[in-house]
């Protein structure tokens, strides 16, 4: 593992040669990406890309992590509200506008980078599977209000709910990259809620 910085500017660098490569790995992904691009990008020396990382893998672990970060913090705010069925509609509202806004392109940026990279490194996998762990367990929470505040019915099983919800939700994603079409994720999301409406006590 690279040295981590002790300083503000040593982590303003490191910050910095991680947004590169999260870009870098965006536009030619994972495979393709090389140390020299990345390194131009920051703009960073050899130097100074091999003092706070290891090697690539070494900086694409930091990239999965930055993309899990990517994509859950700006979620927090709806995560807030999912301990009530309106806020469970106004998050999946929202991840379908989004998808609209894209026209249907990009799909679940933890989900792509898995892909590419989770089956030949299982340190990467491992860290990728953290934010889909961070996810679920934002679903699972805002589920455990609704059953605290007897929204729904006891017995719920909120584990198996949130688990279901994200599954539906990446495989929504999938299909909506693949056609290009974001009615899969409206769809997949709707069948979801509906699942869980059916635990409702109201």
């Amino acid at each position: 593992m690279g040295t981590l910085p002790t300083t503000e500017r040593g982590r303003r660098t490191r910050r910095r040669i991680v947004a590169a490569a999260l870009e870098v790995v965006g536009e030619n992904g994972a495979p393709a990406t090389s140390l020299d691009e990345v390194g131009a990008r920051a703009p960073a020396s050899r130097s100074q890309l091999y003092h706070y990382f290891e090697d690539k893998n070494d900086l694409l672990r930091a990239v999965a992590e930055a993309t899990n970060d990517a994509v859950l913090e700006p979620q927090q705010e709806l995560f807030d509200g999912l301990g009530t069925m309106a806020g469970l509609r106004r998050w999946a509202d929202a991840l379908v506008a989004l998808q609209e806004e894209r026209g249907g392109k990009g799909g679940c940026p933890i989900a792509n980078l898995l892909g590419q990279v989770g089956e030949r490194d299982d340190d990467m996998r491992a860290v990728l599977a953290t934010g889909f762990d961070r996810w679920e367990a934002s679903i699972r929470g805002g589920l455990a209000a609704m059953a605290a505040s007897g929204e729904l019915r006891p017995g719920a099983d909120v584990d198996l709910l949130a688990t279901s919800t994200l599954a539906s939700l990446q495989g929504g994603l999938v299909l909506t990259q693949a056609r290009r079409d974001p009615r899969a994720l409206r769809q997949a999301l709707d069948g979801a809620l509906a699942l869980i409406g059916s635990y409702r006590t109201v």
